[in-house]
């Protein structure tokens, strides 16, 4: 946020009457003889919700959330306490929660903490927060999408549009001096279409943003005259309308193609949180003790970015204050980094990567993915589905589920397609993709020159929080695969 940044420097320390006596205080409080690290985390949000149903405004809130957490680390130990009152006395308070819970030792060490400063470099100059732009710009938006979506073919029935959008401030300052601040502007739009057809009814639905302008949706969408809004609008209602005629999906093992985008929500969970250090440090991964070994096909390079402007979800610097940055994970097929924060890249005696990541100040940090994404290959979409002798093309995913430890995943499929000599066939409804992580990506046969990120719409749980990410991917071919269906 340039008009944002020129004073966020003094935001917290000026809103809260704070100092930077008050905050060295704060962490010498928390350091001992026995405590290596501390940090204060300072976050200030607001956030705006609309939502619209049969053309009518069904939901609008806005809300106001603030709040400072303390953190304390013991070698592996940690101890965390968070405050939604920001004054001088709830500090010291939860510093002194936040030590006990870490370890016990001596009193106070003295702190000297830098000017806050913002980042290096500004991913997301955005002059205007979305959240700014008045609420009736909004529900015109909105109307503006229903109407669309309902335009293009009468056996579309119901649409449901949302809008939300929020303006983070961030101060991080720590016990080795650091102390950065960040303003995160994010916004998204998301359009769901339910098709009736006799007693066939089936949804579809599409969306995007990002860490952009409210301007962003009124732009041309990329290999489209129509601009982004219509855009959603009409992918809503051409799945919904597709999905009527979809065929009931055949069971079994078969090839598999992923199209390019938001299928690289397969790549994020089934194989990026198992690249996450905190799992690799306890052992719990799939991926464990293999850096520098083969765990994949030599088509495959995974990278986690979260320097590319104004993603959904990229960075200026990480919940730690750490630069973000572009991580190669997997090369040529070779493992080659973990995602790393702060307390496991010290632990392993690895670089940081600017991964440490939480959803607010009530929580404590954790690695976690930003935009995770395949990079391309030399084969054409159309050279890899007509190498299919029988198979699916999966275009769009819904949810998913998988198991760290033994990699193993289940995904539902909301819109695929039959594929038989090479040429693209029937829609199909009920598909699920069964498998193991690690033993997919050796399975990956070609790789197509389309790589594509999604449009913007992800987030990402892991141990009860949720962060907004970024997926990828080119399209590819997986030699075999179970598909579960709903038919023999």
């Amino acid at each position: 946020m340039t008009q944002k940044a020129e004073v966020s420097d003094q935001f917290f320390l000026e809103k809260y009457g704070l100092s930077s006596h008050a905050l060295e205080s704060t962490l010498g409080r928390v350091l001992g003889k026995k405590i290596d690290y501390a940090d204060l985390f300072f976050e200030y949000e607001t956030s705006e919700f609309l939502s619209l149903e049969e053309g009518i405004v069904k939901k609008l809130s806005k809300d106001i959330s603030q709040g400072v957490g303390v953190r304390a680390i013991a070698e592996e130990k940690t101890g965390y306490a968070y405050s939604d009152e920001i004054t001088v006395d709830h500090l010291l308070s939860a510093a002194k929660t936040a030590r006990y819970i870490a370890d016990t030792g001596a009193e106070a060490s003295p702190v000297h903490i830098q000017q806050p400063s913002t980042p290096a470099s500004n991913l997301y100059p955005v002059k205007k927060a979305p959240i700014e732009v008045p609420s009736g710009e909004k529900v015109d938006l909105l109307r503006e999408v229903d109407q669309i979506a309902r335009a293009y073919d009468p056996r579309i029935k119901k649409v449901m549009a949302s809008f939300s959008s929020e303006l983070r401030t961030t101060l991080v300052v720590n016990s080795e001096g650091l102390a950065v601040t960040d303003v995160r502007p994010l916004m998204r739009l998301n359009v769901s279409c339910i098709a009736e057809e006799g007693d066939n009814r089936q949804s579809g639905s599409f969306g995007g943003g990002g860490r952009s302008a409210f301007d962003f949706f009124f732009e041309a969408a990329e290999g489209s005259d129509e601009k982004r809004y219509a855009q959603y609008a009409l992918e809503a209602a051409r799945q919904a309308i597709l999905n009527l005629s979809a065929v009931d999906t055949p069971a079994g093992a078969m090839e598999v193609v992923l199209a390019p985008g938001w299928p690289g929500i397969l790549l994020h969970e089934a194989i990026g949180h198992g690249l996450e250090a905190d799992f690799n440090r306890k052992k719990t991964s799939a991926f464990s003790d293999k850096l520098g070994q083969r765990v994949a096909s030599d088509l495959c390079t995974i990278i986690d970015d979260g320097t590319i402007p104004n993603r959904r979800g990229s960075l200026n610097c990480d919940d730690e204050g750490t630069p973000t940055s572009r991580t190669v994970l997997i090369e040529n097929g070779i493992l080659k980094n973990y995602l790393q924060d702060r307390l496991n890249a010290k632990l392993m005696g690895m670089p940081l990567t600017g991964n440490g990541r939480r959803e607010s100040y009530a929580h404590s940090p954790m690695p976690r993915m930003t935009n995770t994404f395949m990079l391309s290959g030399d084969s054409t979409k159309d050279e890899i589905l007509r190498s299919v002798k029988k198979g699916l093309y999966a275009v769009s995913f819904g949810g998913g589920q998988v198991d760290i430890t033994s990699g193993k995943f289940v995904f539902s499929v909301s819109e695929a397609y039959l594929v038989e000599n090479g040429k693209i066939g029937a829609p199909v409804k009920g598909a699920t993709l069964i498998g193991n992580g690690p033993d997919i990506l050796t399975k990956v046969t070609m790789v197509g020159n389309d790589m594509a990120l999604d449009s913007g719409i992800g987030t990402c749980g892991k141990d009860g929080q949720s962060v907004p990410v970024g997926v990828g991917l080119p399209t590819i071919k997986i030699s075999e695969m179970t598909v579960g269906g709903t038919s023999g």
